[in-house]
């Protein structure tokens, strides 16, 4: 028997290289009475989680209501968590503390997969491993790999990107979790990751995510002038794309060239971001040392 089409499969390919004006779009073209029950609140989570990519976080919490389903609390939860200030965060960690120790549903994969990336956002990573590690879809162990880097623990992510190949080597979040960990290796697996993203420029339209894994392959390999190139046009496509702006300053500052206006920008619109706070420590360890040499 053939098998039925997936209706999904643009939508969610859309979502992970980034493209998230045309996951939006994207979501509102499939047809309804196409897709199973699980089908239309994955599509609801991936159109939600798109609002949230493009910072439209209020529009989430109001648009889900307190009888939605728990993947779609658990995903207001997560716009509740990017949207605010330390109170909005705590409040936001402790209801989904809540879903998560309630058996009918803690293991609930969309909940399992905003608790694993609210926890990485607070750094507690072995709390969000704890939801995440066991996988049971390729957004899971993709989220696994980013954890385990961030962890600086290349060893395991090497190992969940061995699961995710032997499951789909094709699929694009294999494709981007090999490029991730290609990065972290360095060396000659720069331009294996390159490559990847190369390919990835010719499926697919441009996007952030796109650009500016070419553009730190570029750097790795000491192409800061291309990656400059790179940068500036994903800047063109989202003046507000955190990673752009980041890599944006380090790129400025490895080609001499000012590179406070991008920070400030990053401060704006991502306080918490590693660069702002690396970089904010330097500043205050090197205003002790003045001190102290005064």
């Amino acid at each position: 028997m053939a098998s039925s089409p997936d209706h999904l499969f643009g939508l969610r390919n859309s979502f992970y290289i980034g493209a998230y004006h045309a996951a939006i779009t994207s979501s509102q073209s499939v047809p309804a009475h196409a897709l199973s029950p699980d089908d239309l609140l994955e599509r609801d989570a991936l159109l939600y989680r798109s609002y949230i990519a493009i910072g439209s976080h209020q529009l989430v919490i109001g648009e889900i209501g307190p009888g939605a389903a728990t993947a779609l609390q658990a995903v207001k939860l997560l716009a509740a968590y990017l949207s605010g200030d330390a109170g909005n965060r705590e409040s936001a960690v402790s209801r989904l503390r809540e879903l998560l120790s309630d058996a009918a549903i803690g293991s609930n994969p969309i909940l399992r997969l905003m608790a694993g990336t609210i926890f990485m956002h607070e750094r507690d990573y072995a709390e969000a491993l704890k939801h995440t590690h066991s996988g049971g879809n390729m957004e899971l162990l993709a989220l696994n790999v980013q954890i385990y880097l961030q962890m600086h623990r290349a060893d395991h992510a090497e190992k969940q990107l061995r699961v995710m190949q032997q499951l789909d080597e094709d699929h694009t979040l294999t494709q981007l979790a090999n490029a991730w960990v290609d990065l972290v290796m360095g060396g000659s697996k720069i331009q294996e990751a390159h490559l990847i993203f190369q390919d990835l420029s010719e499926k697919y339209p441009p996007t952030c995510t796109i650009l500016n894994g070419k553009a730190l392959c570029s750097m790795h390999m000491g192409n800061f002038e291309d990656a400059e190139g790179l940068l500036l046009e994903s800047l063109n496509k989202d003046a507000k794309d955190a990673e752009t702006l980041a890599n944006l300053t380090v790129c400025s500052l490895n080609l001499g060239k000012p590179a406070t206006r991008y920070l400030n920008q990053l401060k704006l619109v991502n306080p918490e971001h590693t660069l702002v706070k690396r970089m904010s420590s330097a500043a205050d360890s090197f205003d002790r040392a003045c001190q102290a040499m005064a």
